[in-house]
C-alpha cells in the first residue's frame, strides 16, 4: 500500500509548503522579544541562558515555532519570573502544518501511536534534529529553496518535535548509524549543537536512543532506513522512503518481515547507556 506520491519529497520527510503561525504564537514571541529586549540581552546571550540556540529563539519570538515547556520555563526564570510567560503559554495554538502531501498520512499516525521506532543511516531522524542541523539540512537541498520555503520546512520540522514531550507516556524508540553524527553537515558548531540537542532529548524517560558503531560487524537493516508504528487498535504499519518517494507499508506479513529486521538491529547496535557515553565522546571531539 502506497501514499499518493504527488509533491516532491524533502529529507526525513517532513514539509512541502508554508504552515500559517497562529495569533497566539505571534503574540507570544513578541512579549518574548519585548522583556528580553527590556532585559537587554541579545538573542545570543539569552539563548545562552535558556540553553536554545539563537536560531530557535528567533523562531520563537517569530512566532514561527512552538516553544516547548523547557523553554517557557527557563525564559521564565532569565526575564523576571512574572509568570506572564508560563500563563500566556498554556493559551498557544498552532498554525496548519506544512507536511507534504505523501508524508502526511505517516504523520497522523504518528501523532496517534501508542510506539514510534525508528532505523536511520542517512541523517539524524527529523524528531531528534537541532534547529541549525535542520536549516543545514535544507540549505542543501536540490533544487534550491526560496528563503519563505526553507523556514516553513525548518518549522514543520520542528513542530513535529513536540510530540516527544507531548506524549510522555509513548515510547520512543531510535537506531541511528554512529557514522551519522560523525558527519559535520554544517560545520563544527552545528554539529556540536545537535550532539547536545540529541543528548538532551534521549534523557527524556520515554525516548531510547542506540547507536550502531562503525566497527560492527553484523548488521540487519541494510536495505535502508525504517520506521515501525502500533496504533491504539494494535495494528502495525512500516514507512519506509528514499530519493522523491515515501511508502507506507501495511501488509502484514512485510510489517512482520520488517519488525524482525528492526528487532535483531536492536541487538546488534550498542545499548542505550553505551550509546550516550559515545555520543559524549564525539561531543568531546568537536
Amino acid at each position: 500500500m502506497t501514499t499518493d506520491h504527488v509533491e516532491p519529497a524533502v529529507p526525513g520527510g517532513e514539509c512541502e509548503r508554508e504552515p500559517g503561525p497562529s495569533d497566539s504564537l505571534r503574540t507570544f514571541g513578541a512579549v518574548v522579544q519585548a522583556l528580553r529586549e527590556h532585559a537587554g540581552l541579545s538573542r545570543v546571550q539569552f539563548g545562552e541562558m535558556v540553553r536554545f540556540s539563537k536560531h530557535t529563539v528567533e523562531s520563537v519570538e517569530l512566532g514561527r515555532r512552538m516553544p516547548d515547556a523547557s523553554f517557557v520555563e527557563r525564559a521564565e526564570e532569565a526575564l523576571g519570573n512574572t509568570g506572564a510567560l508560563r500563563h500566556s503559554a498554556r493559551f498557544l495554538t498552532r498554525g496548519e502544518a506544512g507536511l507534504a502531501v505523501w508524508f502526511r498520512r505517516w504523520a497522523k499516525l504518528e501523532r496517534e501511536a501508542v510506539s514510534l521506532c525508528t532505523y536511520e543511516c542517512r541523517l539524524v531522524p527529523g524528531l531528534l534534529q537541532s534547529e541549525g542541523y535542520a536549516r543545514a539540512l535544507f540549505e542543501n537541498r536540490i533544487p534550491l529553496l526560496t528563503d519563505e520555503q526553507l523556514e516553513a520546512q525548518v518549522v514543520a520540522r520542528l513542530d513535529r518535535q513536540s510530540m516527544l514531550v507531548e506524549r510522555s507516556t509513548v515510547p520512543f524508540h531510535f537506531i541511528v548509524e554512529e557514522a551519522v553524527f560523525r558527519r559535520r553537515l554544517g560545520g563544527g558548531e552545528v554539529r556540536r549543537e545537535q550532539l547536545e540537542h540529541v543528548l538532551e532529548r534521549t534523557a527524556f524517560r520515554n525516548v531510547a536512543l542506540q547507536l550502531v558503531p562503525l566497527e560492527v560487524e553484523y548488521h540487519s537493516c541494510m536495505d535502508g532506513p525504517l520506521r515501525l508504528l502500533e496504533t491504539p487498535e494494535g495494528r502495525r504499519l512500516a514507512y519506509s522512503e528514499g530519493q522523491e518517494s515515501g511508502r507506507l507499508i501495511a501488509d502484514p506479513k512485510e510489517v512482520r518481515v520488517l519488525q524482525q529486521r528492526y528487532d535483531t538491529l536492536r541487538s546488534q547496535a550498542l545499548n542505550p547507556k553505551d550509546s550516550r557515553a559515545l555520543l559524549e565522546r564525539l561531543r568531546g571531539e568537536t
